[in-house]
């Protein structure tokens, strides 16, 4: 089982800590892993350290970023324009690092530049840690190129190898990774937190319901998300079409955009689509459905279940990786095979057709959701960056460190 570290808030160094977060993907796209990104930088800025990030950036960024945003020379990807890929650290910013000072290097995906920062750091004699946002090795099965996922398998494991720490999304999603022997060693715990001032049931709306001609009595299954394939569109088109031909009643609301909307326009031609929603605007939207459906089997924690959760929605799931630490089946949701259709289509029918079921769900949902703090959580990362400057350096008084981490989803 991975350590899961203790969740105080870290007290404020000696000095303050000078870091560089290097990112394939910091706010140009809003996933739930840049998010998870902006927010720790944001944090340890509260706690009186200076940052500096590094990234390819975007003339459209998705949101403002926290910390200092250098941009790095990258290229968008083949197929996936909304990404982009690094072409490399230049000479002129690995300078900038050094002259920087780190004391730690934080990496979490198998990019080119990462493994020059990888041994950037190794030349400056500091920690070099990671951090996994996303299961890179399952995405190729989506587009066609599954035959490629053992040499995925073995360039994440090379990239992983000779690591100081490794941090995860979830205890079972660690147990998964050394299995596959991507990670050898016993990795650490980074969660993720909920903010509950945002996300919570109170937000609801009847009005925003009727805007989009929904009746105060139909049950409504949501999806949020970025719409790509690998968030198991297929699935969940062929999960409500099954609802349809047994004469459920229901509505599928799909809050989000990307590049697989049209395509999933046509597979569910009933849904309602709102686009992409921010802010209160997103939260009265999840509170404003009556079940989350989750079929994805490549995310690494599952930020939407928790969101939902603490807007008092029950989750029907995916039974993988993330989903299954946060989703306790048949207590705040339904965990379903992956691929199950009619497994699917059982679990919100349940919902759809008990609302007593629905509610009870829903509200030990929010209860498990109240235990997620953002600060707890992150002052437990910055607690580990100390141990592991501490010990690499046990004369050091104060703590500077650079957290690199590569674009993920999650």
């Amino acid at each position: 089982m991975p350590e899961v570290f203790e969740t105080a808030p870290a007290s404020a160094p000696a000095r303050p800590l000078r870091i560089v977060l290097y990112s394939g993907n910091y706010n140009y796209v809003r996933d739930g892993a840049n998010q998870a990104l902006n927010r720790l930088v944001a944090f340890v800025e509260r706690q009186g350290c200076n940052v500096r990030v590094y990234s390819p950036t975007s003339d459209t960024p998705a949101f403002e970023p926290a910390g200092t945003l250098v941009s790095v020379p990258s290229l968008s990807i083949p197929g996936r324009d909304e990404y982009r890929v690094a072409l490399g650290v230049p000479d002129r910013l690995k300078r900038e690092i050094r002259d920087f000072a780190p004391d730690i290097i934080h990496l979490s995906a198998p990019d080119p530049a990462a493994h020059s920062l990888k041994r950037l750091a190794r030349g400056l004699k500091v920690p070099v840690v990671a951090s996994i946002h996303t299961r890179f090795e399952t995405y190729l099965e989506y587009y066609g190129f599954g035959f490629a996922r053992p040499l995925m398998e073995m360039m994440l494991r090379r990239f992983y190898a000779g690591l100081d720490e490794v941090f995860v999304t979830t205890p079972g999603f660690g147990e998964m990774m050394r299995a596959a022997r991507i990670i050898a060693n016993e990795p650490a715990v980074w969660s993720r937190g909920v903010d509950k001032a945002r996300f919570n049931p109170q937000r609801r709306s009847s009005e925003w319901r009727w805007s989009l001609g929904i009746g105060d009595s139909e049950p409504v299954i949501g999806f949020v998300g970025r719409l790509v394939l690998e968030k198991g569109l297929e699935t969940m088109a062929a999960a409500v079409a099954e609802l349809k031909q047994r004469a459920v009643p229901h509505r599928l609301v799909v809050v989000g955009d990307g590049p697989a909307r049209e395509r999933f326009e046509t597979l569910a031609p009933d849904a309602i689509f709102t686009g992409f929603l921010d802010g209160t605007n997103l939260a009265r939207a999840y509170a404003s459905m009556d079940m989350l459906l989750n079929p994805s089997t490549t995310e690494t924690f599952g930020n939407i279940n928790l969101e939902a959760m603490a807007s008092g929605l029950p989750v029907v799931a995916a039974r993988a990786s993330g989903n299954e630490c946060l989703v306790t089946d048949g207590t705040t949701g339904a965990l379903v095979r992956p691929g199950d259709i009619a497994g699917y289509a059982d679990a919100l029918q349940h919902y759809c057709t008990d609302p007593v079921l629905r509610a009870g769900h829903g509200k030990a949902g929010l209860a498990a959701a109240q235990a997620f703090d953002w600060d707890a959580i992150n002052g437990a990362v910055l607690n580990r960056y100390r141990d592991l400057i501490a010990t690499k350096n046990p004369q050091y008084n104060g703590f500077s460190f650079v957290a690199i981490a590569l674009r993920g989803s999650g």
